[in-house]
């Protein structure tokens, strides 16, 4: 008996030392809006903690809460229009991560997909966090900290604020772009970066273009951008994307479809796709002014 109190006190001792130094201090509160079932992808970063799951459903209006480990950095998507063939192989029409299950096992999105990211307990133990659209987009997607204290005066991004894409842009979606589906009766189900879309160092800011000073913004760059300001919208843009949180955040609620708004740009970039689509003209087109956009 005296053995067995020891080992129940030692293991409680071990929880409390493991809540004190945080090893799991945080938590994701994942909820889908859509009116369609979303199955959130999960990767982790080479070096970091794993996450207890790396995929799962979530029906609509669904929400699950995940513990986070102290130190984790990785990125979490939704996935979109998954199935289960004869032969038991799952997979989705946008962000598969090509495991073949609902779990991705360590697999990434395949874009276009709308990535959040996130490295937490970082330099000076901050946490920093973005939602990016380098990658494309497929769904809207927030992320907001619970609490938390802002980060310092002068620091890239906004204070410990929310970020995202709330919008839908597939409708919006510039044809050269743009990816359809018979699955969803051949409407637009996710809309391609120009990087993905052509394929040329000029768009994917690579090779000579690999530099802030080098890759600029493009017209189809600054379609993501105007929709949603603080979305990454190409690979320099950190400036405006990028958040951070000083400490003391317990949770951050990502959420799916957080706005049923559609985006409807007064005019999307026309350009010649064997040429590269400069920012200059895009400037007479920009987005509804009648709801903020995150």
């Amino acid at each position: 008996m005296a053995t067995r109190a020891r080992r129940a006190l030692i293991s409680l001792l071990l929880l409390l030392l493991a809540s004190a130094t945080g090893v799991a201090s945080k938590s994701f509160a994942i909820t889908n809006n859509c009116e369609y079932t979303v199955w959130p992808g999960i990767l982790s970063s080479a070096g970091s903690p794993g996450m207890d799951s790396t995929g799962f459903a979530l029906a609509p209006g669904e929400s699950r809460t995940m513990p986070v480990p102290a130190g984790w950095s990785g990125r979490l998507w939704g996935r979109t229009l998954c199935s289960t063939d004869p032969a038991g192989k799952f997979a989705c029409v946008t962000g598969d991560c090509g495991s073949g299950r609902q779990d991705c096992a360590g697999g990434g999105a395949a874009p276009p997909a709308t990535l959040a990211e996130f490295t937490m307990d970082g330099n000076d133990g901050m946490d920093f966090y973005d939602v990016s659209l380098v990658d494309g987009y497929n769904l809207p997607m927030l992320v907001a900290p619970e609490q938390g204290a802002p980060a310092a005066a002068g620091a890239t991004g906004g204070n410990c604020a929310p970020t995202g894409c709330v919008v839908d842009l597939n409708g919006a979606c510039p044809g050269d772009l743009r990816v359809s589906s018979t699955t969803a009766g051949a409407g637009g189900v996710a809309c391609k970066s120009a990087c993905e879309a052509f394929g040329t160092a000029q768009y994917c800011c690579s090779g000579e273009y690999g530099s802030p000073g080098t890759c600029r913004p493009s017209a189809y760059s600054q379609f993501f951008k105007n929709a949603c300001p603080r979305a990454y919208s190409y690979a320099y843009d950190d400036a405006t994307s990028t958040f951070t949180c000083a400490g003391g955040v317990s949770a951050y609620a990502i959420t799916f479809c957080p706005s049923t708004t559609r985006y409807r740009p007064v005019r999307p970039p026309t350009c010649r796709r064997d040429t590269y689509c400069q920012t200059k003209r895009q400037l007479p087109f920009h987005g509804s002014r009648k709801q903020k956009n995150f």
